[in-house]
Protein backbone atom coordinates (compact mmCIF):
# COMPACT_ATOMS: atom_id res chain seq x y z
CA UNK A 1 0.00 0.00 0.00
CA UNK A 2 1.09 3.95 0.09
CA UNK A 3 0.46 6.44 1.88
CA UNK A 4 -0.20 9.98 0.45
CA UNK A 5 -0.64 13.17 2.86
CA UNK A 6 -2.47 16.33 2.25
CA UNK A 7 -1.86 18.50 5.31
CA UNK A 8 -5.00 20.89 6.21
CA UNK A 9 -4.78 24.89 6.47
CA UNK A 10 -6.53 24.57 10.11
CA UNK A 11 -4.17 23.49 12.66
CA UNK A 12 -1.62 21.80 9.83
CA UNK A 13 -3.82 18.44 10.67
CA UNK A 14 -2.42 15.33 8.18
CA UNK A 15 -5.33 14.00 6.42
CA UNK A 16 -3.46 10.29 4.50
CA UNK A 17 -4.72 8.89 1.70
CA UNK A 18 -3.71 4.78 1.59
CA UNK A 19 -4.26 3.54 -1.27
CA UNK A 20 -4.31 -0.02 -2.56
CA UNK A 21 -2.22 -1.85 -5.04
CA UNK A 22 -5.78 -2.11 -6.91
CA UNK A 23 -6.39 1.55 -6.97
CA UNK A 24 -9.16 1.51 -4.41
CA UNK A 25 -8.31 3.93 -1.57
CA UNK A 26 -9.31 5.34 1.78
CA UNK A 27 -8.81 8.37 3.42
CA UNK A 28 -8.41 9.31 6.97
CA UNK A 29 -8.96 12.32 8.93
CA UNK A 30 -10.12 14.86 6.08
CA UNK A 31 -9.71 17.93 8.19
CA UNK A 32 -10.83 21.15 7.63
CA UNK A 33 -9.73 22.41 4.21
CA UNK A 34 -8.18 19.20 2.47
CA UNK A 35 -11.13 18.72 0.64
CA UNK A 36 -10.46 20.05 -2.88
CA UNK A 37 -7.09 19.28 -2.72
CA UNK A 38 -8.32 15.17 -1.80
CA UNK A 39 -10.97 15.45 -4.66
CA UNK A 40 -8.63 16.76 -7.33
CA UNK A 41 -5.83 14.31 -6.12
CA UNK A 42 -8.34 11.23 -6.43
CA UNK A 43 -9.01 11.97 -9.89
CA UNK A 44 -5.51 12.99 -10.90
CA UNK A 45 -4.63 9.38 -10.07
CA UNK A 46 -7.85 7.79 -10.89
CA UNK A 47 -8.44 5.97 -7.59
CA UNK A 48 -11.57 4.53 -6.19
CA UNK A 49 -12.70 6.02 -2.60
CA UNK A 50 -14.02 3.52 -0.81
CA UNK A 51 -14.25 5.12 3.00
CA UNK A 52 -13.07 7.59 4.95
CA UNK A 53 -12.33 7.28 8.57
CA UNK A 54 -11.05 9.49 11.15
CA UNK A 55 -8.56 8.97 14.14
CA UNK A 56 -10.91 10.45 16.44
CA UNK A 57 -13.72 13.09 16.03
CA UNK A 58 -12.30 16.21 16.99
CA UNK A 59 -13.44 19.21 14.05
CA UNK A 60 -10.12 19.44 12.88
CA UNK A 61 -10.00 15.65 11.91
CA UNK A 62 -13.50 15.24 10.31
CA UNK A 63 -14.33 18.55 9.23
CA UNK A 64 -14.44 17.73 5.90
CA UNK A 65 -15.54 14.03 6.12
CA UNK A 66 -18.68 14.30 5.71
CA UNK A 67 -18.67 16.56 2.08
CA UNK A 68 -15.82 14.11 0.82
CA UNK A 69 -18.24 11.09 2.03
CA UNK A 70 -20.63 12.54 -0.04
CA UNK A 71 -19.22 13.06 -2.98
CA UNK A 72 -17.68 9.79 -3.82
CA UNK A 73 -20.73 8.11 -1.86
CA UNK A 74 -19.08 5.78 0.68
CA UNK A 75 -19.32 5.98 4.75
CA UNK A 76 -17.70 7.99 7.49
CA UNK A 77 -15.52 5.73 9.32
CA UNK A 78 -14.68 5.74 13.22
CA UNK A 79 -14.85 4.06 16.47
CA UNK A 80 -18.00 3.82 18.11
CA UNK A 81 -16.95 5.85 21.48
CA UNK A 82 -16.58 8.93 19.01
CA UNK A 83 -19.48 8.65 17.10
CA UNK A 84 -21.04 11.12 19.11
CA UNK A 85 -19.15 13.65 18.09
CA UNK A 86 -19.83 13.67 14.54
CA UNK A 87 -23.67 15.52 15.95
CA UNK A 88 -21.53 18.53 16.69
CA UNK A 89 -17.75 18.01 16.68
CA UNK A 90 -17.59 22.14 17.89
CA UNK A 91 -19.84 20.96 20.97
CA UNK A 92 -17.65 17.94 22.34
CA UNK A 93 -14.43 20.78 22.30
CA UNK A 94 -15.03 22.29 25.54
CA UNK A 95 -13.37 25.76 26.03
CA UNK A 96 -11.67 25.46 22.27
CA UNK A 97 -15.26 25.43 20.52
CA UNK A 98 -15.13 28.70 18.49
CA UNK A 99 -19.07 29.52 18.66
CA UNK A 100 -17.79 30.44 22.66
CA UNK A 101 -14.39 31.79 22.03
CA UNK A 102 -14.59 33.90 18.92
CA UNK A 103 -11.29 35.52 19.11
CA UNK A 104 -9.46 31.72 20.29
CA UNK A 105 -6.74 30.15 18.38
CA UNK A 106 -9.70 27.55 16.44
CA UNK A 107 -11.90 30.31 15.49
CA UNK A 108 -9.13 32.16 14.44
CA UNK A 109 -8.04 28.89 12.11
CA UNK A 110 -11.40 28.60 10.84
CA UNK A 111 -11.46 32.23 8.89
CA UNK A 112 -8.15 32.04 7.86
CA UNK A 113 -9.28 28.97 6.04
CA UNK A 114 -12.82 30.56 5.44
CA UNK A 115 -14.66 27.67 7.15
CA UNK A 116 -18.12 28.87 8.12
CA UNK A 117 -18.27 27.23 11.56
CA UNK A 118 -22.36 26.96 11.22
CA UNK A 119 -22.40 24.80 7.88
CA UNK A 120 -21.82 21.78 9.84
CA UNK A 121 -23.55 18.85 8.29
CA UNK A 122 -23.26 15.61 10.16
CA UNK A 123 -22.47 12.80 7.45
CA UNK A 124 -25.43 10.43 6.19
CA UNK A 125 -23.45 7.43 6.45
CA UNK A 126 -21.21 6.39 9.30
CA UNK A 127 -20.02 2.74 10.34
CA UNK A 128 -18.67 2.48 13.23
CA UNK A 129 -16.09 -0.39 15.21
CA UNK A 130 -15.54 -1.59 18.59
CA UNK A 131 -17.77 -0.74 21.54
CA UNK A 132 -19.32 2.71 22.70
CA UNK A 133 -18.45 1.71 26.30
CA UNK A 134 -16.49 -0.16 28.73
CA UNK A 135 -12.84 -0.88 28.58
CA UNK A 136 -10.26 -0.54 25.77
CA UNK A 137 -11.91 -2.30 22.45
CA UNK A 138 -10.19 -5.50 20.82
CA UNK A 139 -8.12 -4.59 17.43
CA UNK A 140 -10.56 -4.58 14.64
CA UNK A 141 -9.11 -5.60 10.65
CA UNK A 142 -10.83 -3.00 8.27
CA UNK A 143 -10.54 -4.54 4.85
CA UNK A 144 -11.60 -2.61 1.16
CA UNK A 145 -10.59 -4.27 -2.07
CA UNK A 146 -6.55 -4.09 -1.24
CA UNK A 147 -6.35 -1.53 1.41
CA UNK A 148 -6.24 -3.36 4.76
CA UNK A 149 -5.75 -1.85 8.10
CA UNK A 150 -6.05 -2.87 11.75
CA UNK A 151 -7.67 -0.34 13.95
CA UNK A 152 -6.58 -0.41 17.43
CA UNK A 153 -8.49 1.17 20.31
CA UNK A 154 -6.49 3.67 21.69
CA UNK A 155 -8.12 5.88 24.51
CA UNK A 156 -6.96 9.01 26.44
CA UNK A 157 -6.85 11.67 23.91
CA UNK A 158 -10.45 10.96 23.37
CA UNK A 159 -12.75 8.00 24.30
CA UNK A 160 -12.83 6.41 20.60
CA UNK A 161 -9.48 7.65 19.68
CA UNK A 162 -7.77 4.79 17.27
CA UNK A 163 -3.97 4.02 15.64
CA UNK A 164 -4.57 2.69 12.51
CA UNK A 165 -1.84 0.45 11.29
CA UNK A 166 -0.84 -0.72 8.08
CA UNK A 167 1.98 -2.58 5.62
CA UNK A 168 3.48 -0.22 2.89
CA UNK A 169 5.63 -1.54 0.31
CA UNK A 170 8.90 -3.35 0.86
CA UNK A 171 9.28 -1.16 4.03
CA UNK A 172 8.78 -0.89 7.62
CA UNK A 173 4.50 -0.83 8.95
CA UNK A 174 3.27 2.63 9.28
CA UNK A 175 0.60 3.89 11.88
CA UNK A 176 -1.38 6.36 11.70
CA UNK A 177 -1.64 7.98 15.17
CA UNK A 178 -3.95 10.58 15.38
CA UNK A 179 -3.30 12.44 18.31
CA UNK A 180 -2.47 9.76 20.56
CA UNK A 181 1.32 10.48 19.94
CA UNK A 182 3.33 12.98 18.02
CA UNK A 183 7.02 13.35 17.87
CA UNK A 184 8.30 13.76 21.07
CA UNK A 185 4.91 14.77 22.95
CA UNK A 186 1.63 13.19 22.89
CA UNK A 187 -2.19 14.39 22.59
CA UNK A 188 -3.40 16.76 25.70
CA UNK A 189 -6.20 14.85 27.59
CA UNK A 190 -7.82 18.37 29.15
CA UNK A 191 -11.00 18.76 26.74
CA UNK A 192 -13.36 16.80 26.99
CA UNK A 193 -13.54 12.83 26.33
CA UNK A 194 -9.78 13.55 27.60
CA UNK A 195 -8.54 11.01 30.36
CA UNK A 196 -5.26 11.30 31.83
CA UNK A 197 -5.57 7.36 33.13
CA UNK A 198 -6.98 5.87 29.89
CA UNK A 199 -4.05 8.00 28.08
CA UNK A 200 -1.30 5.75 30.57
CA UNK A 201 -2.90 3.15 29.68
CA UNK A 202 -2.70 3.85 25.67
CA UNK A 203 1.04 4.95 26.50
CA UNK A 204 2.02 1.24 28.10
CA UNK A 205 0.07 -0.98 26.58
CA UNK A 206 -0.89 0.12 23.47
CA UNK A 207 1.95 2.54 21.75
CA UNK A 208 4.99 0.74 23.48
CA UNK A 209 4.30 -2.00 22.26
CA UNK A 210 4.28 -1.73 18.67
CA UNK A 211 7.38 -3.10 16.44
CA UNK A 212 9.76 -0.56 17.23
CA UNK A 213 10.88 -0.08 13.33
CA UNK A 214 6.83 1.10 12.53
CA UNK A 215 7.00 4.52 11.00
CA UNK A 216 5.00 7.26 12.78
CA UNK A 217 2.51 9.16 10.99
CA UNK A 218 0.94 11.77 13.42
CA UNK A 219 -2.01 14.04 12.66
CA UNK A 220 0.09 17.07 13.32
CA UNK A 221 3.54 17.72 12.97
CA UNK A 222 6.35 15.51 11.60
CA UNK A 223 6.68 12.05 11.20
CA UNK A 224 8.84 9.67 13.56
CA UNK A 225 9.34 6.57 14.72
CA UNK A 226 8.57 3.88 17.50
CA UNK A 227 12.04 3.63 18.59
CA UNK A 228 12.73 6.93 18.46
CA UNK A 229 9.56 7.70 20.54
CA UNK A 230 10.44 4.96 23.34
CA UNK A 231 14.03 6.33 23.61
CA UNK A 232 13.36 10.13 23.96
CA UNK A 233 9.80 11.05 24.26
CA UNK A 234 9.18 12.12 27.90
CA UNK A 235 6.12 10.19 28.30
CA UNK A 236 7.07 7.13 27.16
CA UNK A 237 10.35 6.94 28.55
CA UNK A 238 10.74 4.77 31.30
CA UNK A 239 12.76 5.35 34.71
CA UNK A 240 16.07 3.51 34.55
Amino acid sequence: MEILTVVAPVFGARCSVVVGADGSCVVVDAGAGVGPQVRALVAQRGLRPRAVLATHGHADHTWDAPGLAAAWDVPVVLHAADAYRLDDPFGTLGVLDPRHDPRGPLAQALAGAGVDVAAWRAPERVEVFGSSSGPRSPDVELVWDDVRLVARHAPGHTEGSTLYLLETDGAAPTVLSGDVLFAGSIGRTDLPGGDDAAMATTLRDVVATLPPDAVVLPGHGPGTDVRTELATNPYLVRPR
